[in-house]
């Protein structure tokens, strides 16, 4: 797809229209509300589905097919980055009027390090074909450690702190409370950084890691690589009041992460497969409309499953419990 720099600009600047509306609305401390999450959460579908309508309509079916294979894919990975989010804001007690803001910046963080890891990914690509090996082992290789993560959840999962947050803590002195949404006070002629500040660093540096795995992974979708933004931009969007939408039934997809491993792992073999394709062997190549159904196939079966291994365990609890 030829994407003109004005296209490039125009997009960046409606996408930062969206954030600072996003911001407006959320500007004053508050615990979010049920309605309220599900509100935004259904207009930033809405408005995903309706940019793929867009491409459908002026650019044709394969880039509107990759944009929502890239964008299902995306949101489903963000899903399961939620997991760890819950266990930063219970490990920094973040006060839940809080953890809106802190999301807010965590997204905007998440969207600069994509834009940096996108470009680097697509100019690799156009350099050198045998990158998508690296790609295709990789995301197989993260598809086997979802699994092993998945077995070993019988024990309980607690947030530890990278080496760049213990530097930060270490370094700069800190206070004990929070002070609203206050990043850095000053106390006694000290300027010391408030939990705030270290809460947002631990989500814009877990981010990172989050960003190994997820751009690889979509483009094994589309090597077009402002499609790979927007199904990105769109997909973290949501972010935020997805988190409060669905933080109560995180712990229900007991499944979510073994379909991930295999949606990382069909994409990973997708691109091992391209890459000899393009090595002149003669493979088959996977198409944009069997990867889409893939994707949602899995995503659909895992929650079903997930849902259905809660009721069983939910019985048997009751069971036990009347029998005793």
């Amino acid at each position: 797809m030829d994407v003109s720099l004005t296209m490039w600009v125009l997009t960046v600047a409606v996408l930062c229209a969206l954030i600072a509306v996003d911001f407006f609305f959320g500007r004053k401390p508050h615990e979010v509300s049920l309605k309220e999450a599900g509100t935004w959460s259904a207009i930033w579908v809405a408005m995903a589905v309706l940019f793929g309508i867009g491409l459908l309509i002026f650019e044709g079916g394969t880039p509107s097919g990759e944009f929502f294979a890239g964008y299902v894919t995306e949101k489903s990975l963000s899903v399961d980055n939620l997991f760890v989010f819950v266990l930063i804001m219970t490990k920094f007690a973040v006060p839940p009027e809080y953890q809106s803001r802190v999301l807010l910046v965590g997204v905007l963080i998440a969207l600069l390090l994509r834009g940096a890891f996108i470009a680097a990914g697509a100019a690799l690509i156009a350099s050198f074909s045998w990158v998508f090996y690296i790609f295709g082992a990789f995301l197989i290789w993260t598809a086997w450690q979802l699994i092993k993560e998945a077995r070993a959840k019988d024990q309980e999962e607690e947030y530890e702190e990278n080496r760049f947050l213990k530097l930060v803590e270490r370094r700069f002195p800190a206070t004990d409370r929070y002070h609203g949404t206050k990043m850095v006070i000053r106390e006694n002629g000290r300027r010391l950084i408030t939990p705030m500040l270290i809460v947002m660093l631990a989500i814009g540096s877990t981010d990172i890691l989050f960003a190994l795995d997820s751009i690889p992974a979509i483009f094994g979708l589309t090597e077009d690589a402002y499609i790979v933004f927007t199904a990105n931009a769109f997909a973290l969007m949501g972010l935020r009041q997805l988190y409060f939408l669905i933080g109560g039934l995180l712990e229900k997809l007991v499944h979510l992460s073994y379909g991930l491993s295999i949606i990382l792992g069909f994409i990973g073999v997708k691109l091992v497969l391209h890459a000899m394709h393009e090595s002149g062997v003669n493979t088959p190549e996977i198409s944009t409309p069997l990867s889409l159904g893939v994707i949602c196939g899995v995503l659909v079966v895992t929650t079903f499953t997930s849902l259905r291994a809660n009721r069983k365990e939910r019985k048997a609890a009751e069971a036990a419990e009347s029998s005793s």
